[in-house]
């Protein structure tokens, strides 16, 4: 086996990983029922931030 056939080969089994890869992350993403982790995680950002004023410290001004 020469080094040209060996390369040849690696780029066809890294091509066949990233695509299984790239399918488990669709398959984990869409298919996979996480539909209520992936709302929570998207009204975060909408999440008031007065609920535990109270058990942390408030960052100092600056500037």
């Amino acid at each position: 086996m020469d080094f040209t056939r060996w390369i040849s080969d690696a780029r066809t089994v890294m091509t066949l990983l990233s695509l299984l890869t790239f399918i488990g992350i669709v398959y984990w993403a869409f298919i996979v029922h996480h539909k209520q982790d992936f709302d929570e995680a998207a009204m975060l950002p909408f999440a008031d931030d007065d609920q535990d004023n109270g058990n942390r410290k408030q960052e100092p001004n600056h500037g």
